[in-house]
């Protein structure tokens, strides 16, 4: 059995990275996220808030 030649599994490989991609970036899309994702400044408001005054 030959080797195969360099530029067919460049193209092989290529193909392969790029399929992958497109199949990360389409599920990405189709799923997109409902509630935005929680910043590190926003945990310490939503705890003030929620916490009683003191007199």
């Amino acid at each position: 059995m030959n080797p195969l030649p360099d530029r067919v599994v460049l193209i092989g490989l290529l193909a392969t990275i790029g399929l992958c991609f497109a199949l990360v970036f389409w599920t990405v899309k189709l799923q997109p996220r409902l509630d935005p994702p929680l910043q590190w400044r926003d945990a310490p408001a939503a705890q003030r808030q929620t916490a009683p005054a003191a007199a």
